[in-house]
Protein backbone atom coordinates (compact mmCIF):
# COMPACT_ATOMS: atom_id res chain seq x y z
CA UNK A 1 0.00 0.00 0.00
CA UNK A 2 1.11 3.59 -1.09
CA UNK A 3 1.99 6.18 1.99
CA UNK A 4 -0.04 8.87 1.65
CA UNK A 5 0.83 10.95 5.09
CA UNK A 6 4.44 10.21 5.89
CA UNK A 7 6.73 10.82 2.58
CA UNK A 8 4.26 10.27 0.24
CA UNK A 9 5.45 9.41 -3.22
CA UNK A 10 4.72 12.35 -5.41
CA UNK A 11 6.79 14.63 -2.49
CA UNK A 12 9.51 12.35 -2.43
CA UNK A 13 11.24 12.03 -6.49
CA UNK A 14 14.69 13.28 -6.37
CA UNK A 15 16.78 13.33 -3.30
CA UNK A 16 14.99 15.77 -1.29
CA UNK A 17 11.23 15.79 0.15
CA UNK A 18 9.06 19.10 -0.50
CA UNK A 19 8.68 19.79 3.22
CA UNK A 20 12.47 19.57 3.67
CA UNK A 21 13.00 21.95 1.34
CA UNK A 22 10.10 24.55 2.49
CA UNK A 23 11.36 24.09 6.06
CA UNK A 24 15.23 24.27 5.23
CA UNK A 25 14.51 27.54 3.48
CA UNK A 26 12.24 28.74 6.01
CA UNK A 27 9.40 29.52 3.19
CA UNK A 28 6.14 30.85 4.52
CA UNK A 29 2.37 29.34 3.93
CA UNK A 30 2.36 30.66 0.60
CA UNK A 31 5.45 29.73 -0.71
CA UNK A 32 5.70 26.65 0.81
CA UNK A 33 2.51 25.90 -0.72
CA UNK A 34 3.85 27.06 -4.03
CA UNK A 35 6.55 24.53 -3.57
CA UNK A 36 4.95 21.54 -2.81
CA UNK A 37 2.29 21.89 -5.64
CA UNK A 38 5.34 22.59 -7.98
CA UNK A 39 7.33 19.45 -6.81
CA UNK A 40 3.92 17.21 -7.17
CA UNK A 41 2.61 18.59 -10.22
CA UNK A 42 4.29 15.75 -12.55
CA UNK A 43 3.69 12.92 -10.18
CA UNK A 44 0.21 12.82 -8.51
CA UNK A 45 -1.64 12.64 -11.70
CA UNK A 46 -2.90 16.58 -12.35
CA UNK A 47 -0.25 18.67 -13.72
CA UNK A 48 -2.66 21.61 -14.86
CA UNK A 49 -4.41 21.71 -11.61
CA UNK A 50 -1.36 21.46 -9.29
CA UNK A 51 0.11 24.14 -11.40
CA UNK A 52 -2.50 26.45 -11.26
CA UNK A 53 -3.09 26.04 -7.47
CA UNK A 54 1.07 27.12 -7.49
CA UNK A 55 0.09 30.18 -9.43
CA UNK A 56 -3.04 31.18 -6.76
CA UNK A 57 -0.72 30.79 -4.09
CA UNK A 58 2.47 32.59 -6.03
CA UNK A 59 -0.81 35.73 -6.68
CA UNK A 60 -1.98 35.67 -3.32
CA UNK A 61 1.88 35.89 -1.45
CA UNK A 62 2.18 39.06 -3.88
CA UNK A 63 -0.66 40.21 -3.00
CA UNK A 64 0.05 39.83 0.59
CA UNK A 65 3.44 41.52 0.30
CA UNK A 66 1.80 44.33 -1.67
CA UNK A 67 -0.72 45.16 1.74
CA UNK A 68 2.05 44.60 3.90
CA UNK A 69 4.48 47.42 2.31
CA UNK A 70 1.44 49.78 1.75
CA UNK A 71 0.28 49.14 5.19
CA UNK A 72 4.10 49.85 6.96
CA UNK A 73 4.82 52.75 4.53
CA UNK A 74 1.49 54.05 6.25
CA UNK A 75 2.39 53.40 9.79
CA UNK A 76 5.66 55.17 8.99
CA UNK A 77 3.91 58.60 7.99
CA UNK A 78 1.75 58.13 10.98
CA UNK A 79 4.91 57.71 12.36
CA UNK A 80 5.87 60.96 11.18
CA UNK A 81 3.29 62.56 11.84
CA UNK A 82 2.41 62.45 15.50
CA UNK A 83 6.34 63.35 15.86
CA UNK A 84 6.22 66.87 14.02
CA UNK A 85 2.29 67.20 15.96
CA UNK A 86 3.91 66.36 19.48
CA UNK A 87 6.60 69.07 18.59
CA UNK A 88 4.26 71.17 17.94
CA UNK A 89 4.97 71.85 14.19
CA UNK A 90 3.30 71.07 11.23
CA UNK A 91 4.93 69.05 8.29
Amino acid sequence: MKEKVNHPEHYNNGNTEAIEVIEDWNLDFHLGNAVKYICRAPYKGNYEEDIKKAIWYLQRSLSKRKKDKKKKAKENHNIQLSHFVNQGKTP
